[in-house]
């Protein structure tokens, strides 16, 4: 897979052009300006599917490779979605408990200044009354 000779072709008013090459074959594909390698890497990831699926089942068709490896690069990210919402409510689970434990800390420092607090008014108590 490559970026189209020059800086890019353009068909599209401000639309460039990158080539995109997937299991032998190029296909030019318009994005916006700055999006060239970003599409790029896109379509690596989809030429590795292809391949992958090219080395263990063969050439079974153009359009059946495309299917296949959009349902391989679909799982991938429904796996990826699931994941992030596992760690999203660990994240929230761990605050919870973060908070419980931040609330057990300020009463526990709010028990030992009353503690403190009527110690002292003991020892005034005392010092007033001598």
């Amino acid at each position: 897979m490559r970026r189209s000779a020059g800086s890019a072709k353009r068909s599209v008013p401000d639309m460039a052009q990158v080539a995109v090459t997937v299991n032998g074959r190029e296909y030019l594909v318009a994005c916006e300006d700055g999006e060239e390698e970003h599409l790029l890497e896109l379509g690596d990831h989809l030429n590795r599917n292809v391949t992958e699926l090219v080395r263990s089942i063969g050439q079974v068709g153009e359009a059946r490779l495309m299917l296949m490896a959009g349902l391989l690069i679909a799982d991938e990210l429904f796996d990826s979605r699931n994941a992030i919402a596992r760690l999203e409510s660990d994240i929230a689970d761990m605050k919870l408990v973060g908070d419980k434990a931040a609330g057990e800390v300020v009463k526990a420092a709010n028990t030992a200044i009353d503690r403190v607090a009527g110690r002292l008014d003991d020892i005034a108590d005392r010092l007033q009354s001598t």
